[in-house]
């Protein structure tokens, strides 16, 4: 039913208030990326078959249409138990997950098997299955919100993730969802949303931290009166899984958003930018936009005002490159994804030439709760110059990976001891490689270090998209900046010389380092090529790319130096680093390592001790698996 006016909208937040407290119990299912490939649809299908069956229970499914074993008259709305797939819980190492509502208890490592324990229990009997229960330092966990995990975050971008249907437009509305886009509508003129973004100073979490309301204000002042809304969901950084997770949990936050955007500068048109390596997002959101269209909250004269607006989804090839903005526009224009020199910038000349505010998803899911809370209310959390919060994708030699969300200014060590859980396996700590290829190393001198834009740029480094990955002393740093280098360099569009030539030639050079061939004079041309890619690159992307490689170079010298002057690896990552060795007091002379060896490096005479020729041995470690008495060892 279409909602015409502001009434009609309070009547459907009633309605839909309701009926989300209707059934006696909910199920979610986090039906997020993670969950889903570790078997979360089954188990989705397994509480419906089992909701279904109950006799004396009236069911209540998720949005699609009831279940094909049930006659659609048992389909009823008045509910005892609702089987519900919500968006990421976020808690991703654990996964699959199940909430059980209104206890709020969270199951981890769900399988299928385990679903009728769980309907027995928590839904007929209103008790926790003990051994699906979190259990952290011999303590186990009822609730969500006493998890650890979570009981240290802030979610509030993620607030909705995971305690939604996701693909339920009237459990959005339910939680507060288009009450920001009501308010903007009757109660603010264009010019006071973008005085309130720009007073609540909401930097963008795409990686550079522009001010949103800046941006804003420049494309609202523009002569020319077509205008555009692009979100950038490309999110193109290794590890990196943020705004996949608000788009799959909680889509109609990111629309709200955007039309937000586009009622404050005078557009009638949004685009979303997602790779097509996203597949569940993009349905999610084809899903919401064809929902808030026949809601009457997207499309001609929304709420019955004259603001109209429609979003478009335009999927993305996998190219890092469109992450930047130029590249991007020039992408949904169907041109190859290239960046252009500037000025003109995006406010002036974006999509189609025309005037045009582009943020990414995370940006866009922080508008709603500016406008309903006011920009004082962000000011109190985060930093003065970063205020809100921020969502990280925590990955690598972590305990507990996942998705979390933290005010800015939190500091790295809360993040990977106190939410995170501390290194694996207390292994001492490295490193955080922070903001994917375009990022830098944060050591251990920086554990205390505010994660702020701001403070960030002062190490050289940056918060780029969100993404963490923690390692541990057993990582090669070298490894690490020759592995981002060879995604930059892949990724790269090649029309700047910088980038394009610059890029293979320090790639090559690392190449050669953990090849065992780099020299002083190696190291030398990485700093120079690295200061020069990023003082003449063309765009963003091509500034940063150098900056793995010289934070690598600056934090873990003595690395680099054992690699090029030793041939050395300390972790025994780089295999052309490694030797075999024969230890001769353990040798018997039975020459089956010689006997195995590929290219006949092993030689020596029978009952007594044989050699490896490190000249000619390929690092292939068939002698230490065949030698029969350990006197083959491995040497870093």
């Amino acid at each position: 039913m279409r909602i015409e006016n502001r009434e009609a909208l309070e009547q459907k937040r009633a309605e839909a208030k309701e009926a989300m407290k209707r059934p006696l119990h909910r199920i979610l299912v986090c039906a997020g990326t993670g969950c889903l490939a570790g078997g979360s649809a089954g188990i989705y299908d397994k509480f419906k078959e089992l909701a279904a069956k109950e006799e004396g229970v009236e069911v209540e499914f998720g949005a699609e249409a009831a279940h094909p074993s049930m006659p659609s008259g048992n389909h009823k709305e008045t509910a005892h138990t609702g089987v519900k797939r919500s968006g990421c819980h976020g808690f991703c190492e654990m996964g699959p997950l199940v909430r059980i509502e209104p206890a709020n208890y969270l199951y981890v490592k769900v399988k299928a098997e385990d679903c009728e324990e769980i309907f027995e229990e928590s839904i007929r009997n209103d008790r926790p299955v003990e051994r699906l229960l979190y259990e952290e330092d011999g303590v186990k966990y009822e609730t969500q919100e006493k998890i650890p995990f979570y009981e240290k975050q802030t979610r509030l971008v993620l607030k909705n993730c995971g305690h939604i249907d996701a693909e339920n437009i009237d459990e959005y509305i339910a939680v507060g969802g288009y009450r920001a886009l009501e308010k903007v509508l009757f109660e603010m003129t264009p010019e006071d949303v973008v005085q309130e973004i720009s007073d609540s100073d909401l930097r963008g979490r795409g990686g550079g931290g522009f001010a949103t309301g800046y941006k804003w204000k420049q494309v609202a002042r523009q002569e020319e009166q077509e205008r555009y809304v692009v979100c950038n969901g490309d999110e193109g950084d290794p590890g990196a899984f943020m705004d996949r997770s608000v788009m799959e949990g909680d889509p109609h936050k990111m629309l709200e958003g955007m039309m937000i955007a586009g009622y404050a500068v005078g557009a009638q048109e949004g685009y979303i930018y997602v790779r097509a390596e996203y597949p569940l997002a993009i349905s999610r959101l084809k899903l919401a936009i064809a929902q808030a269209n026949e809601a009457g909250l997207l499309g001609e004269h929304i709420l019955g005002t004259e603001f109209s607006f429609q979003i478009h989804i335009n999927r993305g090839a996998g190219a890092f490159v469109c992450g930047e903005g130029s590249a991007l526009t020039a992408s949904i224009e169907g041109e190859r994804g290239m960046p252009r020199t500037k000025p003109p910038r995006t406010v002036e000349q974006g999509l189609f030439a025309k005037p045009t505010v582009l943020n990414n998803v995370e940006t866009y899911a922080n508008v709603p709760m500016i406008i309903n809370e006011g920009a004082a209310w962000y000011h109190t959390i985060g930093t003065e110059g970063s205020p809100g919060t921020k969502a990280f994708a925590l990955t690598g030699s972590v305990k507990h990976t996942g998705l979390i969300e933290v005010p800015m200014g939190t500091s790295l060590k809360k993040i990977v001891y106190d939410i995170g859980g501390g290194v694996k396996n207390d292994v001492p700590f490295k490193a955080v490689q922070i903001g994917g290829p375009s990022g830098g190393c944060l050591v251990t001198s920086d554990l205390n270090v505010s994660l702020d834009f701001d403070s960030l740029k002062k190490l050289n480094a940056m918060i780029g998209s969100g993404g963490l990955v923690v390692m541990d002393e057993n990582t090669c740093m070298v490894e690490v900046a020759r592995f981002f280098m060879n995604f930059t360099q892949n990724e790269s569009c090649g029309k700047c010389v910088p980038c394009r030539e610059g890029t293979k030639r320090m790639l090559d050079i690392l190449e050669d380092i953990v090849a065992g061939k780099g020299t002083m004079e190696s190291l030398q041309m990485l700093e120079e090529l690295g200061e020069a890619i990023t003082n003449t690159a063309l765009c963003g992307l091509g500034k940063s790319a150098a900056l793995p490689v010289l934070s690598t170079i600056r934090n873990f010298r003595g690395e680099y130096l054992e690699h090029v002057n030793e041939k050395r690896c300390r972790t025994g990552t780089c295999q052309a680093l490694q030797r075999y060795v024969i230890k001769a007091d353990a040798c018997k002379g039975c020459s089956k390592c010689a006997r195995n060896c590929p290219v006949n490096a092993i030689s020596g005479k029978v009952k007594e001790p044989f050699t490896i020729n490190q000249a000619v041995c390929i690092k292939c470690g068939a002698c230490l698996e065949n030698c029969p008495f350990g006197a083959i060892v491995k040497e870093s």
